[in-house]
This record gives C-alpha cells, sequence and structure tokens, in this order.
C-alpha cells in the first residue's frame, strides 16, 4: 500500500511539472555574450598583447555573490572578459584589476588544489539544461582546476586536457585560456547556444563576483548561468585520447625484495557528440594512496574513500541512489573468510589474497540534447584462490574464493524544467560458478515546482541476491518533502527498508529492516547580517522504528549551528537528545537486541582563517548515557602553517575514549556474551607540501594509528531476550581474550611532475607497519615500541603517463 501510494503521488507531480505554462526563471532576463571567430590563435603565456583581443567585445558589470548578494563590483576591482574561438577551441582573456596589486593572494599549488587563492572561474553548460556545468578555474599563481558542476555540486575528480597562463602588473593579473572542443560534450548542430558563467574571487577582501547574478535565496546555482551565442559552425572534433603508462617499483619485505613491471593504457573516446568512453586496460593502482585503516571491533564493515582515479572521474550518473561503493571492485574475496577457517589437520595456509585483481574496466557516459543522461560501466576482476601446503607430504591444495567477476551498471536519467529529474538505475554482480550474485534496480525522482520554492523527491530501489540456490528479494524506499526557498526552511523524510534488503554485491548497505521518520527546520541568511557572512541554524528530530516486528527504536531530537563571521573565522556544533535506544546489529544475531539507556552527546568546533600563515580547526564532542557510567570524550586539533606560498604543512591530532560499553564478545553456544569495555585511541597525521611551481611538487603524508580495547575481566554479561544484561562467567583466556592493541603507521613521500598537458610522472617512496595484539595494557608510547619491532615494508616506484591526442597526431602527419 505504502508503495501504491507513492508512485500515485509521483506521477501526479510529474503531471503537474509537466503541465506547468512557465518553467523556472523563465522570464527572469539573463545576460548574454556573442563570441567572435577569429582565424590565428593567441598564444597562451597570459599577456593579453595579442592583436586578436584588441577591439573586442567585453562581457563585465559583475556583481557579488558572497559574502552580500548583488552588489555592483567597485570600480578599483572592474573585471573585464572577452571570448574568442577557431575552428579548434575557445579562448577567453580575463582581465582582473586589483588597486593593491600586492594583496593578491598568490600561493602555488597543484591540479585541482585551489587552496586560499585569488581564482577566475568558468562554468559551461553545452547543453544549456541548467544543471550539468563543466567547470574551470585558474588560480592567480597559474595552477589549474577542472570538474563537473551538477546543480549545487562540485566533483573536481573529472579531468580533461586544456590550457592556462597569468601574468601580473601593477594594475591586477591577468587570465588566459584554451578550452579545447576535445574537452567538451556538445551538439552537432550549426550555431550552439551555452550556458556560460564567469565568477572571481577576491580572497583578501574575501568577496566572490560573478557576470551573471546569482540569487542564492532560490533554485540551484547552475541555474543562474548567463548565455553564450555566436558559436557556429563548429565541427566537433575526434575525440580521441589515448594515455599509455610504464611503472616499475621495488617492494622490501622481511628481508625479501621483489621488482614489478607494469605497463597498460587509459583511453577517453567520444563516441558521439554527447557520449564518451572511457577504459582501463591493464589497471594498476599501486600508487593509490593508503586507506585509513581503523581499529573496527562494530558491527559493520569499514568503508574507505576511493583513491583510484578511474573510479572517481565521471562517475556522477553512476552514484544515483548511493547504489555504487566502488570499492567492491577488487575488493576482498568473498570467500576470503571462509578459507582462513578452511585449514584442515596438517595444513597451513600459504597465500589467502585479501583483493581480487581488476583485469579491465569501462565506462560510457553523456547526456543528450535533450536533457537525457544514459551511463554504462562494467569491469571484470580476476579468480582468485587460497593456498594450503600440507605440513607433513608438502602438497599444494588451492581453493577459489572469488571466481571470475562481473559487475556492471546501467543508468537512465531524464532532466527536465531546468531543475527536475526522474532516473532509472541497475546495478548487477555475476559471478561464476556457486558464488553469490547481486542484482538492484532503482527508480528516483527529485522534482521542483516551477518557483523553486518546494521539491519532492524519493527512490524506490528493489534487490536480489541469489545465494544459489536460496533466492532473496528486498525492498527499500525514500519520500522526502522539503521548502527550498527563503530564510526560513523545513523538510520531512521517510525512509523504509524491509529485513531482506541487501545491495552490498556493489553497494553498501549497514542496516534494512526499518521504517525511519525525520524532520528539520532551518533559518540560513543569504547577506551579510549582524557581523555574519553565513549563518544556519536548524532544529531536527527522528523517530526510528524496526518494521518486522514493528517496534519503536529510538527517538531523538537536536540542533545545529554554522555561522562564519565577516572576519572568516567559523564556528558551530549540535547537541542531541535520545531515548532509549533498541541496537539490532551489536548483538550479531537475527532478531536479537541489546538496549541501551537514553543519552546525550553534542560536538562544538572552531575554525580559523586560512588566509593567515597559521591557522587552526579545534573539535571537541561528548556523550553520555543517563543512568550508566558510559561516557565518550572526542578531541580533534587541525594546525596548519604555511611557511611562504610555496612551502605548507598541515598536522591533525585525534583522540577518543569511549569508557563503559557495554559491547560484544562472542556467541557460545546459544549464550551471547558481552563485556564492559574501555577504547581509547590516538590519530597522529602529517601532510606537507613543497611547490616547486604549479607542475612540480614534493609532499609528504603521514599517519600513525592507535587503539586499545580493554575489557573488564569481571565486566562479562549475557544478553536477555529483553535487551537486558544480566552478569556472568566466561572464560577470556587464551584465543578467547577479547584484549585489543592495534597500531599502524604510513608514509609516503612523492615528487610529482606534469611535464606536458595531460602528461606526469611520480616517484614514490612508501613505508609501512602494521602490528595487532592482546596487549591492551600498553601505554600509546609502549605500543609505539612493538609497532617498531615488526618489519616494515619499503616500496620504491615510479610511474610515466604520456596524454596522446588523436587530432595532434593527425596534424603532424598531415605536416
Amino acid at each position: 500500500m505504502y508503495f501504491q501510494k507513492l508512485i500515485f503521488a509521483l506521477f501526479l507531480l510529474i503531471f503537474y511539472n509537466f503541465q506547468a505554462q512557465n518553467r523556472a526563471f523563465e522570464n527572469t532576463p539573463k545576460k548574454f555574450y556573442t563570441a567572435t571567430r577569429i582565424q590565428e590563435a593567441p598564444k597562451i603565456d597570459g599577456i593579453l598583447e595579442d592583436n586578436v583581443w584588441k577591439n573586442k567585445p567585453v562581457a563585465s558589470n559583475f556583481v557579488m555573490v558572497e559574502p552580500g548578494d548583488g552588489t555592483q563590483i567597485p570600480e578599483t576591482h572592474k573585471t573585464n572578459i572577452k571570448l574568442l574561438y577557431t575552428d579548434e577551441a575557445i579562448y577567453i582573456a580575463a582581465y582582473l584589476h586589483e588597486n593593491e596589486p600586492e594583496k593578491i593572494v598568490k600561493r602555488f599549488t597543484q591540479r585541482d588544489n585551489i587552496e586560499v587563492n585569488d581564482f577566475f572561474l568558468i562554468d559551461i553548460n553545452t547543453y544549456n539544461d541548467g544543471e550539468n556545468q563543466t567547470r574551470f578555474i585558474v588560480t592567480s599563481a597559474g595552477a589549474i582546476a577542472d570538474g563537473k558542476s551538477i546543480g549545487n555540486s562540485e566533483d573536481y575528480s573529472y579531468n580533461v586536457v586544456w590550457d592556462a597562463a597569468v601574468s601580473q602588473d601593477e594594475k591586477g593579473w591577468y587570465a588566459e585560456i584554451k578550452i579545447p572542443y576535445a574537452a567538451l560534450r556538445f551538439p552537432d548542430k550549426e550555431e550552439q547556444l551555452w550556458g556560460i558563467q564567469f565568477a572571481r574571487q577576491i580572497t583578501h577582501l574575501n568577496e566572490t563576483y560573478s557576470w551573471n547574478y546569482i540569487d542564492k535565496s532560490v533554485g540551484k546555482i547552475s541555474q543562474h548561468a548567463g548565455l553564450l551565442k555566436g558559436l557556429k559552425n563548429i565541427d566537433p572534433p575526434v575525440r580521441l585520447s589515448l594515455y599509455p603508462y610504464a611503472s616499475v617499483s621495488t617492494d622490501y619485505f622481511k628481508k625479501t625484495s621483489e621488482t614489478r613491471f607494469s605497463a597498460g593504457m587509459d583511453l577517453k573516446y567520444g563516441i558521439n557528440d554527447a557520449f564518451t568512453l572511457d577504459a582501463t586496460l591493464i589497471p594498476d593502482f599501486g600508487q593509490a594512496a593508503f586507506d585509513e585503516v581503523e581499529l573496527n571491533l562494530g558491527p559493520f564493515e569499514q568503508t574507505f574513500g576511493e583513491n583510484r582515479a578511474f573510479f572517481t572521474e565521471g562517475t556522477e550518473l553512476f552514484t544515483k541512489g548511493d547504489l555504487f561503493y566502488s570499492r567492491r571492485v577488487g575488493s576482498t574475496p568473498t570467500g576470503f573468510n571462509e578459507a582462513q577457517k578452511d585449514v584442515l589437520e596438517n595444513e597451513e595456509i600459504i597465500e589467502n589474497p585479501q583483493k581480487t585483481d581488476l583485469l579491465n574496466a569501462l565506462k560510457i557516459s553523456g547526456r543528450t540534447e535533450n536533457s537525457l543522461g544514459i551511463g554504462f560501466f562494467n569491469a571484470i576482476t580476476r579468480e582468485t584462490h587460497a593456498k594450503y601446503r600440507d605440513t607433513i607430504t608438502g602438497e599444494i591444495r588451492e581453493k577459489v574464493t572469488e571466481p571470475l567477476s562481473n559487475y556492471n551498471i546501467l543508468v537512465l536519467d531524464q532532466q527536465f524544467n531546468k531543475n527536475s529529474s526522474i532516473s532509472l538505475i541497475n546495478t548487477n554482480v555475476t559471478r561464476e560458478d556457486n558464488f553469490r550474485d547481486g542484482n538492484v534496480t532503482g527508480f528516483l525522482f527529485d522534482l521542483y515546482n516551477k518557483s523553486n520554492s518546494f521539491n519532492i523527491s524519493g527512490q524506490a530501489k528493489m534487490s536480489n541476491v541469489n545465494k544459489k540456490p536460496e533466492s532473496l528479494t528486498g525492498f527499500a524506499s525514500t519520500l522526502s518533502f522539503n521548502r527550498t526557498k527563503g530564510n526560513f526552511r523545513y523538510g520531512v523524510t521517510h525512509d523504509f527498508a524491509n529485513e531482506t534488503y541487501d545491495i552490498n554485491d556493489l553497494g553498501v548497505n549497514f542496516t534494512n529492516n526499518y521504517s525511519n521518520f525525520f524532520w528539520m527546520t532551518s533559518y540560513q541568511i543569504f547577506e551579510p547580517t549582524g557581523g555574519f557572512n553565513t549563518f544556519n541554524l536548524q532544529v531536527y528530530g527522528n523517530h526510528q522504528r524496526r518494521y518486522k516486528p514493528d517496534v519503536p527504536v529510538r527517538t531523538g531530537v537536536g540542533t545545529s549551528l554554522f555561522a562564519i563571521t565577516s572576519n572568516r573565522f567559523a564556528f558551530g556544533g549540535f547537541t542531541d537528545i535520545n531515548s532509549r535506544y533498541k541496537d539490532f546489529f551489536e548483538p550479531r544475531k537475527d532478531g536479537r537486541f541489546v538496549e541501551y539507556n537514553s543519552d546525550i552527546l553534542g560536538e562544538v568546533w572552531v575554525s580559523s582563517d586560512y588566509r593567515e600563515k597559521f591557522a587552526y580547526d579545534v573539535r571537541v564532542g561528548y556523550k553520555s548515557l543517563f543512568g550508566t557510567n558510559e561516557e565518550r570524550v572526542k578531541l580533534k586539533l587541525k594546525p596548519r602553517f604555511r611557511f611562504n606560498n610555496k612551502f605548507n604543512m598541515i598536522y591533525s591530532f585525534n583522540y577518543t575514549n569511549h569508557i563503559n560499553r557495554n559491547s560484544f564478545v562472542s556467541i557460545e553456544d546459544e549464550d551471547i556474551i558481552f563485556g564492559n569495555r574501555d577504547m581509547e585511541s590516538i590519530e597522529n597525521s602529517l601532510q606537507a607540501y613543497y611547490n616547486f611551481n604549479t607542475k612540480q611538487a614534493l609532499s609528504l603524508s603521514f599517519r600513525n594509528f592507535w587503539s586499545t580495547a580493554s575489557f573488564s575481566d569481571n565486566g562479562f554479561k549475557s544478553l536477555n531476550e529483553d535487551g537486558s544484561l544480566i552478569s556472568t562467567t566466561y572464560d577470556n583466556s587464551g584465543d578467547n581474550d577479547p584484549n585489543v592493541n592495534f597500531n599502524i603507521w604510513n608514509l609516503d613521500l612523492s615528487y610529482r611532475w606534469q611535464f606536458a598537458p595531460g602528461s606526469e610522472a611520480i616517484l614514490l617512496y612508501r613505508n609501512s607497519i602494521f602490528n595487532q595484539d592482546t596487549l591492551s595494557a600498553l601505554s600509546y608510547s609502549e605500543s609505539l615500541d612493538y609497532l617498531f619491532a615488526r618489519p616494515a615494508r619499503h616500496n620504491l616506484s615510479l610511474r610515466i603517463v604520456y596524454y596522446i591526442d588523436y587530432n595532434n597526431v593527425m596534424n603532424i602527419f598531415k605536416t
């Protein structure tokens, strides 16, 4: 019945939106600029003295975006933009005046790292759909950044090849930019009409200005772009780019070394004017950043961010509905844990890989002129084996822990009215032999009324897991209604999942079997008020229930604050109060729960002005359960120091102490054992960067995470059916000892050189050590002694990637 009501409401809203006579912003005037065709391209050197720039139309009259709303840019910072085009590319010149040029913030960074800098920004929407923009940024130091901007979201993992240069004099600074058509996707028609926006950040004034006015109180930023006209008879080029790579690495561990050489290639191919094929052949992710591993004693797996470029770049379509967790591809084999246990008498396990090898992967994505987005993703992983050796005969036995597996995603995303969309997504994992398969289908909608004042969004998702011969089908849904205009806003949400909903073959869901309700109301400002540039106060609440059986789980209310003053000092925090909590996951057994007392928790934080040489972030958190001795204290310190415009360093210290928590220990026959646990952790990390220029940098990344879990010898309890705990005896000696001392150390030192557009060389030294034992009584310094007694793994690698553009190669042959 719930699903039928949801579908009925959905079709009513779609009918209303399509029947609306006026679309959002249709009557709002937009600035437009008419581009000029030229025959001879300017030299991209940042010095705007080429004849082609003289006497060309100017885009000017910028207005404030932050912190104010629409104030005209002062004459002292007059900003003029010119745009030209040839058969190959568009060219942009930016004249960024500054009456105090010595105050221009000009720090050297590498690609996609804007940091705290003056910068010039261009958003180009080649289909003028109000949603999808390609973003190009150049800083006052000459660093570039590019990404995808969809609505109000930004994704700087997207990279294309383009060129920019800057210069500076007593009148200000200047940017000269070349964006080849190969870096864009646009319709094949005689005359283009693109959405375009220019913006400028003046850091020392803490002000941002845009060419076309942006009304922050309504709609999405992408809907406020101006128009670019005059692009005629430009032919989309053959968009074929090759990225061949070669890498060599030497690994030293336990007095043995191994050298590996690999080579492969990534490629991008424009199938037509709208769609692009990305493929990685014989991929090598040996230089991906290390994962921030922690001691995990909870009921859920630890998840990590994606560090592999192929799985972060241009994946906005595939993340629809949160059904794609890319770390599943090439993750731990499904039979890894079973293989650890499947050791026969007189046998030892000699090999059990924790990751599967990726053979190849490809993705096809794009959007048609009618705003239909289509995405297709496919990846194949190699068969993986565990190996056992008979200690008497020496015979080797193998067991398949992950068969040859295929991962597949198909997405259809129809946008309309320049503010709304409906989407269909399917994910599928097929494994050979008798391993489990998974299939998930999701239907999503995100609808705004014509004035962008209200939004209704929702998802309906169906999962099917084939465990051979058992097959389980599950369902989950979300329905939200929100006020999206003005200073006062509010919203309500309902989340539902039945007890068999499971997307963990290619996605990740920690919980199912719930029916939860959420509400919020907020007040925020869009212009400086009372010394604040930003102020957002929220009050919210939730009521969580179990679906089967229908029982209350928890009810809570809270409030949060986020504020930034006029001098860029930021602060905020939150406070939550929750009722008693029935935790159905900590017992690790279906249908059982442990009940925790009601609690109060909160955090406060402050962040100073990053424009200063020294800046800091501080966060303090506290949690207490009423009527118990359970407490949790958290502290995070993150100071940063900029030595000069080339060298900066960021240190982070995290401390957590959670005491007297009743935590799962073991299941003995039918008895679920809990223990009274103290858990303390310290994390130290350091990041340092020395930028020789915007193309070469030396960087250091270090992290040490230590954690101990200590269970009280007389604090063991047995879980009752009603969720309460009763004291019991438990033999915690030998293999039953639940105490843990966990320590991990990672250090990366790298030199990166972008020696040509799209091409780079990376030399990386990596050092790592790991130790885990039951010596939970050790202090932090004592645990470090044990850690350094373990063998360290040393790795040195060199990777070179070279960018080849098909069009340039053909031009060479023609010449």
